[in-house]
């Protein structure tokens, strides 16, 4: 899409360096909200950005820090123990030393939890304690656990089902949880997080459904963007729907919008200020496709990129499948190379094995496919807005030429 200015930065800690300085500035806005595609760096972004402001002692202690963040490795502060032996005793561990947990049993935890996670789910849990071994199997202390219940009520009263694990989806509902009962804290003025002055978060909702994406979007922009002197916040995300509730919910005199692309070639990264209009990932997607169609630089990215677009528009177009897309009659001459299409598509490692710049066939196939999907469904030439900028040549509809017109700034999605 077209964007009012592009930062071209060397390496993630150039881009976390350049977040804080946005930040920091006297007239600065609360949010950043950034959009990237999976395996451009968010992750390593955030681990970038709370580095910045961490200061280790000469004992390798963390003696200053200023950035409570939730992305991957928040997750793996908590471990399942299932007890493969018995099959009775399933809970969740807590990382013993972290300071994530401080304040753990002064703070009443469970109780500031619970009500949040009623918002989102339908099970319970409880907050205890459990004995800590060493590697040893000796006993050294006790440990933080969580179990996780269901109450159901019969004809008979109300039965409880103790000790359950729940779903990978039920599990990070419930961590995201805690996580926003400690910015809770954090606005409120706790004592124990007096430190955090940056929050940082990074795609909270892979595992969710879209309700429940649009939920945590809007409960998140509301606890942060109403209050006054609540710490600067970056959000990062891979999800659309998550980053136009976002967008709409917080609004644009209160954050930055960026969208972040990376060229593994150099290393670099180009980050697209989407302030001029609303982010619509699938026509940037869109543009850059007809970008990589017409220069001949395509990618194996590009094919799942091309994936992504077809299933956005099955949905929308009410088709059984993103295959609907490209469907051909029997009689198409160019009908093998649609199969072959559909197959390199499909199946997730088989592009995988071939090396990063894809064979001249699948190229051309991928070229044709793109350029029959972009006729077949007939997008405004508005939405190549990168193509028009840069004269790349727009796709034309089958029997008449796509008109190129200025581009228009689209209806955003509307939050709910």
């Amino acid at each position: 899409m077209a964007t009012k200015e592009a930062k071209d930065l060397k390496d993630l800690k150039a881009l976390a360096t350049h977040f804080r300085a946005l930040l920091a500035r006297r007239d600065a806005k609360k949010f950043i909200l950034l959009y990237a595609y999976n395996g451009t760096g968010k992750t390593r972004l955030a681990g970038a950005f709370k580095d910045l402001g961490k200061k280790v002692n000469q004992d390798g202690e963390t003696s200053r820090r200023d950035t409570l963040y939730f992305n991957a490795f928040t997750e793996d502060l908590f471990s399942w123990h299932n007890d493969l032996d018995n099959d009775s005793e399933r809970f969740l561990t807590l990382h013993p030393t972290s300071q994530f947990f401080a304040g753990l049993e002064e703070l009443e935890m469970d109780n500031r939890i619970k009500p949040i996670l009623g918002r989102y789910a339908d099970f319970e849990f409880k907050l205890d304690k459990a004995p800590l071994s060493n590697s040893l199997g000796e006993p050294i202390g006790e440990q933080h656990i969580v179990r996780f219940f269901r109450t159901f009520i019969t004809p008979e009263g109300k039965v409880e089902i103790n000790n359950i694990k729940v779903s990978r989806s039920e599990e990070s509902i419930f961590l995201w949880c805690f996580f926003l009962a400690i910015v809770r804290l954090v606005l409120d003025g706790d004592k124990n997080y007096k430190w955090v002055k940056y929050v940082y978060i990074d795609d909270p909702i892979s595992s969710l459904d879209e309700s429940n994406a649009i939920a945590v979007a809007s409960h998140l922009a509301h606890m942060l963007a109403n209050v006054n002197d609540a710490p600067k916040t970056v959000i990062s995300t891979h999800h659309t729907l998550f980053f136009n509730v976002l967008c709409n919910e917080i609004g644009k005199g209160k954050s930055h919008r960026f969208f972040l692309k990376n060229d593994p070639a150099s290393g670099s990264y180009l980050l697209s200020d989407t302030d001029s209009k609303p982010f619509l990932h699938h026509l940037a997607t869109l543009a850059e496709l007809n970008k990589a169609t017409q220069s001949g630089n395509i990618q194996r990215c590009h094919f799942n990129m091309m994936r992504c677009v077809m299933e956005q528009t099955a949905i929308f177009c009410g088709l059984d499948g993103w295959t609907e897309c490209i469907k051909v009659p029997e009689a198409d001459p160019d009908r093998d190379l649609h199969e072959r299409m559909i197959n390199v598509m499909s199946h997730a490692d088989y592009l995988i094995k071939e090396p990063e710049d894809p064979p001249a066939r699948y190229k051309d196939d991928f070229r044709k496919i793109f350029e029959t999907f972009a006729a077949s469904h007939l997008f405004s030439a508005a939405l190549y807005s990168e193509a028009a900028e840069e004269d790349v040549p727009v796709p034309k509809s089958k029997g008449a030429a796509v008109k190129r017109v200025a581009p228009q700034s689209m209806p955003r999605t509307p939050a709910t």
